[in-house]
């Protein structure tokens, strides 16, 4: 018999991290489980560390070449032979818990997507600092199903919200195979979004549990700590792409949401691309860039407030978390690496 849940695990030079991943999803108090490790041609020791352990339920997968995270997640759901499929990153891992609470609340409810809450966690610390939900300014006490233009509004870069691109959802398989669903491996960060964004756009019901069971790293070894033009440029090119299908044009509210986010996207794009060549001190550069972008000073005066405001709390007033909290929740996409 098929699995309940495939656990899919995709990994690049992770070596010192994906051992807790692993025994997080096998120590789970819901036994019937697989779980899928796709090594994406890491260079350190990952895939000795993940062919260590002995539990039949474990399968490694190895990638002779680094094809990116969405690729390494593709490899595994095609793998994938359980009823519900969950995604772990290899630096982050589960409370024992997760699974069986997740698949009870699915059923319960007739889900075809089911999320938590997620513990956010600093590199090395011993406990979380918060979660996503107690950061976001919202406040949901039971379960939520989540809408398309729900999930939109509350996730736009650089503002408050809930921010559900971050978190990682079970997803009933035979939902995703029925609709050909799986990760666009032309997007290095962010997949997970945009996956989301798939499932619902083809009417998956998708529910929220406020309780967290995921353990979220924030460690600066991350994509997400370098340029962020790539990335910007590519949600633009993708919101675009989303935009001009036909069930999205006849969604207004849906439009709208998308729109908004585009717009945000320009917007800070527009001020990175100032701002990288100063941190570069490519000067000639950076004056090209002002005079193609004549708004940039209207957008790097509240920007400027940020930055010295978040210095002060740093050094001054000893808030070590405030530029985890700025990544995780203001310009974050986390790579699942």
């Amino acid at each position: 018999m098929n699995p309940k849940v495939s656990v899919i695990i995709p990994a690049y030079n992770t070596e010192a991290y994906i051992a807790k991943a692993i025994e997080s999803a096998l120590e789970q108090t819901l036994n019937d489980i697989e779980v899928i490790i796709v090594d994406d041609g890491s260079s350190d020791q990952t895939v000795e560390v993940a062919k260590s352990f002995s539990d039949q339920r474990l399968k490694v997968i190895v990638n002779q070449q680094n094809l990116g995270a969405a690729a390494a997640r593709n490899r595994a759901l095609r793998a994938a032979q359980g009823e519900w499929v969950a995604v772990l990153d290899s630096d982050d891992w589960y409370a024992p818990e997760r699974l069986e609470k997740l698949v009870f609340l699915a059923e319960k409810t007739n889900a075809d997507m089911i999320a938590d809450d997620l513990y956010l966690i600093h590199d090395g610390a011993t406990s979380p600092w918060s979660t996503l939900i107690e950061e976001s300014g919202e406040r949901i006490d039971e379960i939520l199903q989540v809408d398309i233009v729900y999930f939109v509004e509350t996730d736009v870069y650089g503002q408050p919200g809930l921010h559900l691109g971050l978190s990682k959802p079970l997803f009933k398989r035979e939902f995703l195979v029925k609709h050909g669903i799986k990760y666009d491996e032309e997007i290095r960060m962010g997949q997970d979004f945009w996956l989301d964004m798939k499932c619902l756009i083809k009417g998956a019901r998708f529910f929220i549990e406020p309780k967290p069971y995921y353990f979220y790293r924030s460690r600066p070894g991350s994509l997400v700590y370098q340029n962020p033009l790539p990335r910007l440029n590519q949600y633009c090119k993708t919101t675009t792409s989303f935009m001009q299908q036909e069930v999205v044009k006849k969604n207004p509210a849906l439009m709208k949401a998308l729109y908004n986010n585009l717009e945000t996207y320009k917007k800070y794009l527009t001020y990175f691309q100032v701002v990288t060549p100063i941190k570069q001190k490519k000067w000639v550069t950076v004056l090209a860039e002002i005079w193609k972008n004549p708004y940039f000073f209207s957008d790097f005066i509240p920007q400027f407030r940020n930055i010295i405001s978040r210095r002060i709390q740093y050094y001054i007033m000893g808030n070590k978390s405030v530029f985890d909290i700025s990544y995780n929740l203001e310009r974050k996409r986390k790579s699942p690496n």
